[in-house]
């Protein structure tokens, strides 16, 4: 996790473990265009599987993707707390969501296994961002952004959620949280392009 912040204001970067385990799960499950914005795939990619014989007798393809849905609005909502519990083997939080629970049921190992890979890459990549100063642009955005407007930053926060996703950009979830591709503060000039509206917005 990093944190950056100033007077009034505080930027706060990181990735999250119950959301990786859902994009697991969703690649898994093929639900490609399922969720709010509609993400790109994960890296490093996920193989599909065919899950209609597991769920036909809970609603099929349709209640599952209107259940991934729901669960990833509650993980967006209570980041970076972990809601609803992920308790295998019986997944009782899930019971109102039979066709997620039986996925989750078959896929929970895997999934916790690649989260715990994805985990321990993002903490490397931190490490290597503090060693070689990624992490101050966000600060010098803001900066630049103050000189600009002439004055003292208005209060905000601003959470940036990275994940593992194949396509180097970020999606604006309103009013103060992005997820993004880890990959993207890597190449600082597109960074710049997806975040510093956001940042302009804010200050």
């Amino acid at each position: 996790m990093h944190h950056t912040g100033g007077p009034g204001w505080r930027i706060t970067m990181d990735t999250s473990g119950p959301m990786l385990i859902a994009l697991y799960v969703r690649d898994a499950a093929g639900l490609d265009t399922a969720g709010h914005p509609a993400l790109c795939h994960a890296a490093p990619k996920i193989r599909a599987s065919d899950h209609s014989h597991l769920i036909a007798e809970v609603g099929g393809p349709a209640a599952l993707k209107t259940e991934w849905e729901a669960w990833w609005e509650q993980l967006l909502k209570a980041h970076p707390e972990m809601s609803p519990e992920l308790s295998p083997p019986g997944f009782r939080a899930f019971s109102n969501s039979p066709a997620l629970r039986r996925v989750l049921q078959a896929h929970f190992g895997a999934a916790l296994t690649w989260s715990r890979e994805r985990l321990a890459e993002y903490g490397a990549l931190e490490a290597e961002r503090e060693a070689n100063g990624n992490n101050e642009l966000l600060a010098d955005m803001v900066e630049d952004r103050l000189l600009d407007v002439g004055r003292a930053s208005k209060d905000f926060g601003l959470t940036i959620i990275e994940l593992p996703l194949a396509e180097p950009r970020a999606w604006y979830l309103e009013p103060d949280k992005i997820i993004m591709s880890h990959e993207l503060l890597s190449q600082p000039e597109l960074f710049r392009s997806y975040v510093q509206p956001v940042v302009d917005l804010l200050v």
